[in-house]
């Protein structure tokens, strides 16, 4: 471990080298928020975080503690800098509660759905799946093929993230007999939701936030199903190649859902459609759907248990207490980079890169760069800044960010909520540099993606 902690030390020391010796006052003002050493400072702090996320492994910290130090040290810089620039204290604090409704949103939604695949893993649901599909002789290669169409054209009608979730629980169990296969069918799957998410208006965050800017019709993210469909196919192909040969080992215990399994499965459908109705019949945010749900699970399991004995383990059932210490830390990870990034955005770091790339560079140019950046920054706060922005651009060009914005977050396991997520329930099976190690089969996918995009609606 030492070795890890010294070329960490090592990199930290470069970065702060770079940061004493820059002068960035001559690319952003010597007014701007950002041309001071403590907005340099606030830089290497975030990359230093993002460092110990990556070798998480290696280290031993999960991928929350660094996150969540460095969002308060960020807010703590940035308030400094705001004082020294006349911000009032009321522009601070609103900029910190709209991180919070952003992280909140998320938070509910992803704790809703953590909760549900929990209960119905428990229920043997996933274990009773795998059953079935290797007993219909499916091989890995074929589990792998399996699973990942399901997701692409699932994510499009579930969203990613819930499909990440759902999937991804799928494929541990099938392949926990079989790292390679597990690892290689995680990253199949992230790749699948974050690609089925891009054409459609609720498949992805990102996708629903242009529909509701009203710059591209719902019926037209449909021109870019194709060249998300070359972004999944190449890397499942490449990733084929090296799957392991055989089938998993066929259990000879008969596998049976448990009590009351069908009727948490039920419920946990009955919830998505609630978080898409209330989407997109309501107009209210869909996590106030999936809150609803889990309180017709809540209900259901009070009147469930009271007419159980006393000595039933089920009688004493807590939803919350059953979310184990990897989901937690998922949930925390989310506010760590949430709130990190909303105090580089306060002080102006997301809007001048934004400027930089669409003044500088051209629309085509800065989306495919600005699609590759989502893969480090995640791509809600890259399509944010984006649609803040609001450069000029045609529907070509707004379907390109669309795409890019989609599928360039699956180039790192940290790009998406579908990959973080994933690394939470999949904590042994799934890791950042597993993903890593195959980023360049994805990179193949994007960059054709990106060339059968000009190639039929250029």
């Amino acid at each position: 471990m030492f070795r890890y902690w010294r070329w960490l030390g090592a990199v930290m020391v470069l970065l702060a080298g770079v940061v004493l010796a820059s002068d960035f006052s001559a690319f952003v003002g010597a007014d701007s928020m950002m041309s001071g050493p403590l907005a340099l400072l606030m830089l290497l702090i975030f990359f230093t975080a993002y460092l110990l996320v990556f070798f998480e492994q290696q280290t031993g910290i999960s991928k929350s503690k660094p996150m969540i130090f460095s969002a308060g040290l960020l807010w703590m810089l940035a308030a400094v800098i705001a004082y020294q620039h006349d911000v009032p204290h009321a522009e601070i604090r609103l900029a910190v509660t709209n991180n919070l409704d952003e992280f909140a949103e998320l938070f509910l939604f992803l704790m809703v759905a953590l909760i549900y695949i929990k209960q119905i893993e428990g229920r043997g649901l996933f274990e009773l799946l795998k059953s079935g599909l290797v007993s219909r002789g499916y091989g890995y290669k074929g589990l792998f093929w399996l699973t990942g169409s399901i997701a692409f054209f699932m994510s499009a009608l579930a969203d990613n993230l819930t499909t990440a979730l759902v999937i991804g629980s799928v494929v541990i169990a099938v392949g926990k007999d079989s790292p390679k296969f597990t690892s290689l069918g995680c990253i199949n799957t992230v790749v699948a939701c974050n690609a089925g998410g891009a054409f459609s208006p609720f498949g992805d965050i990102t996708t629903l936030m242009v529909w509701q800017a009203g710059k591209i019709e719902f019926v037209g993210f449909l021109q870019i199903f194709l060249p998300s469909l070359v972004s999944f196919l190449l890397p499942a192909v490449i990733l084929t190649l090296f799957l392991p040969c055989g089938a998993p080992v066929i259990s000879r215990d008969k596998v049976v859902l448990k009590r009351h399994g069908r009727m948490y499965c039920g419920l946990f459908l009955v919830t998505i459609v609630l978080a898409v109705v209330f989407e997109q019949l309501l107009g209210l945010p869909p996590y106030l759907g999936m809150m609803t749900g889990l309180s017709i699970l809540m209900l259901a399991i009070f009147l469930r248990s009271h007419r159980l004995p006393l000595s039933d383990p089920d009688r004493e059932h807590n939803l919350f207490s059953e979310l184990p210490e990897a989901e937690w830390d998922t949930l925390m990870f989310f506010f760590g980079v949430m709130y990190c990034l909303g105090a580089l955005s306060f002080i102006g770091y997301l809007a001048w890169v934004s400027d930089a790339l669409y003044l500088g560079y051209g629309a085509g140019t800065a989306n495919v760069v600005a699609g590759l950046i989502s893969a480090v920054i995640d791509n809600i706060p890259v399509m944010f800044a984006i649609l803040q922005m609001n450069p000029e651009m045609n529907d070509f060009q707004w379907l390109l960010i669309t795409l890019c914005a989609g599928i360039g977050g699956s180039v790192m396991s940290i790009g998406s909520a579908a990959g973080v997520a994933l690394m939470g329930i999949g904590k042994g099976h799934y890791s950042f540099l597993g993903h890593l190690r195959w980023s360049w089969a994805i990179l193949l996918g994007y960059a054709a993606a990106v060339a059968t995009h000009y190639l039929v609606n250029g």
